[in-house]
């Protein structure tokens, strides 16, 4: 990843694309490389334009945000991608993180949460909308529970990082709460996720609560 992280903006309506571009523009670190007005564009700009991260709209005409994202992501190195949605009760967000992208966001979200997202997906990690994070919990709130455990073969304090990833908390907050390193806690993420055969932290948070590690509505101290 270059200094300046290049960004591919799709979305169907110009008025979010210009509006995506206008505040993009105020962040030195950010640079709008290109915008593409449906799915099938998308996809060869990515290929042709190699972005760090995509801001990939979830309903366009044609082919659609998530296809176009399973396509981008069979790519060789492919970029970040995250996803835009105008509802926080998007029936395609379990599809879009088993697919692999970096983030899910509201079109509504302040721009500091894009800013975040985009310089999050450009390091490899992920971040979710709060609202969207609150999706997840409800969703696996209401599967049956599961027999198995959160992962056997995790560490006691792997599983307290993971337990705290499920909650939201970014490294420096967990590094706070545990009292440990950020140099630790990427550590601890990066062993628990190779154990787990999961790809990064959205996936994390899923495993968390499909696993039973986490339960919808815990708020309590970890350990």
């Amino acid at each position: 990843m270059s200094e300046t992280i290049g960004i591919l903006i799709a979305d169907d309506q110009a008025m979010i694309r210009a509006g995506l571009r206008l505040v993009i523009g105020t962040q030195p670190d950010l640079a709008v490389a290109g915008e593409a007005a449906d799915g099938h564009t998308a996809v060869e700009l990515a290929r042709r334009l190699r972005p760090d991260v995509i801001l990939l709209d979830i309903a366009m005409p044609g082919l659609d945000g998530l296809a176009a994202a399973r396509l981008i992501l069979a790519e060789p190195a492919p970029p970040s991608v995250i996803m835009l949605t105008t509802y926080d009760t998007d029936e395609n967000l379990d599809r879009a993180l088993r697919a692999g992208v970096r983030g899910f966001l509201l079109k509504v979200s302040p721009p500091e949460q894009l800013f975040a997202a985009i310089r999050t997906a450009a390091r490899g990690d992920a971040l979710l909308d709060p609202a969207v994070t609150r999706r997840v919990i409800e969703g696996y709130g209401r599967l049956p529970e599961e027999t198995a455990g959160p992962g056997t073969d995790l560490t006691p304090r792997e599983h307290e990082v993971l337990v705290l990833i499920a909650r939201g908390l970014s490294n420096a907050e967990i590094a706070a709460t545990l009292v440990i390193s950020e140099a630790t806690v990427s550590s601890h993420i990066n062993r628990l996720l190779a154990k787990l055969g999961l790809r990064d932290r959205a996936q994390a948070v899923r495993y968390a609560y499909e696993s039973g590690a986490v339960r919808p509505g815990e708020t309590g101290s970890v350990g």
